[in-house]
């Protein structure tokens, strides 16, 4: 009897001894988790471009000459600002320059020639004038007063066709001119040259008819600059003009920089094998910084449709399938259901489910961040 009790005194230490070091060297070690307080802020209810957008400029010219020929005079360089008229490019144009000087001669030919038929007709009028009132008194014949009338109406039509030629030579000279304008080059409206695809002594040519050819000179208004971002079409009841946005530019990571919405376009874009897009138009509001902007940059764009300034709130990462989170309490991990209200790529606003000091989890993914498991924060905080 006595061995039988021995033997299950034995039993039942080696069992304690068991549980004893399940719960204590054998037993797992807590999960590491990162976490974050449950407090209150501003939420917004923003939309975002389905593709990236671009950084644009309203006033772009890509221009070349009209004609072709020989460069002789590059005023400027790339990255210069130039003034509306000013030259960009002149080509040879002592042909035309030749011709302009020979026309000018001749229209100023035609006005001498003008001016002395006005001569003659002025004297032809005033003998018709003079022997006209010699014929009331039959002091002269009725054939002289017929042959001065004549002579009167012969320098008339000189002046007349003295005027023509006059006129004729200034079309002339306007064609000669318009012609020697197609050698110069100038800049449509003020801007910054962006590219320039010319030298000295090099010949370029105007594009041929039906076949484009590279611009030799692109000029840009950086006083244009915008950003067009493609939005979903099911965000184009809900975008209006005027809305506040904050924008990321990829040359600046890590930065968001202010505007507004300036216009929407009036229709949806329907492009094969491409979700149905609505482009609207933003400006910042660092003017300064957008005349610095390159076009043809990639920028995001975050229209802000709604904004609740004093909600509680929760980081949208911590925010599981089924509107569920984490909470860290009593040193393990509690599946909460939570009602969400507005929701960002950054914050979600929490309707019910939760309270404000509350922590909910922020190192999710990991097979071993599971509700029921007995965890402690990384920074060693106990949740005892």
């Amino acid at each position: 009897m006595k061995r039988w009790i021995f033997r299950l005194l034995v039993l039942a230490v080696l069992v304690a001894a068991g549980v004893g070091a399940k719960l204590t060297i054998l037993a797992p070690e807590p999960v590491e988790v990162a976490v974050h307080t449950v407090g209150r802020g501003p939420v917004e209810s923003t939309v975002t471009n389905t593709r990236a957008g671009t950084i644009t400029a309203r006033r772009r010219a890509e221009l070349s000459p009209e004609i072709g020929g020989r460069v002789i005079e590059l005023p400027f360089d790339e990255g210069d600002r130039v003034e509306a008229g000013a030259l960009l490019m002149r080509l040879d144009d002592r042909v035309p320059r030749a011709q302009e000087e020979l026309t000018r001669r001749q229209l100023e030919s035609a006005q001498a020639r003008l001016a002395e038929a006005r001569l003659v007709a002025e004297r032809a009028e005033r003998e018709l004038e003079r022997n006209a009132r010699l014929s009331e008194t039959n002091l002269i014949s009725d054939d002289l007063l017929d042959e001065l009338t004549s002579q009167r109406d012969r320098a008339l039509l000189a002046v007349t066709t003295s005027q023509n030629r006059v006129a004729e030579a200034r079309a002339q000279l306007h064609l000669v001119e318009a012609q020697l304008a197609q050698s110069e080059l100038r800049a449509p409206f003020a801007g910054v040259i962006a590219r320039l695809e010319a030298e000295l002594g090099v010949y370029v040519s105007p594009s041929p008819p039906g076949m484009q050819l590279p611009s030799v000179v692109d000029l840009i208004d950086p006083t244009s600059i915008y950003i067009r971002a493609p939005m979903d079409e099911v965000d184009s009841a809900v975008i209006e003009v005027d809305m506040k946005v904050r924008v990321t530019i990829d040359p600046f990571p890590g930065r968001e920089f202010e505007g507004h919405v300036v216009r929407i376009a009036p229709y949806v874009l329907d492009v094969k094998e491409q979700n149905r897009t609505l482009d609207i138009e933003v400006e910042l509001e660092d003017r300064e910084l957008s005349r610095r902007l390159l076009p043809g940059t990639s920028a995001d764009v975050e229209v802000i449709l709604t904004v609740e300034e004093d909600s509680l709130r929760i980081p949208t990462a911590t925010l599981l399938e089924g509107r569920r989170v984490l909470v860290f309490e009593d040193a393990g991990l509690v599946d909460r259901e939570v009602e969400v209200g507005l929701r960002n790529w950054n914050w979600t606003s929490i309707r019910s489910g939760l309270s404000a000091g509350e922590l909910v989890v922020t190192t999710l993914g990991s097979e071993e961040v599971q509700p029921g498991v007995e965890a402690r924060r990384v920074d060693g905080e106990s949740a005892r």
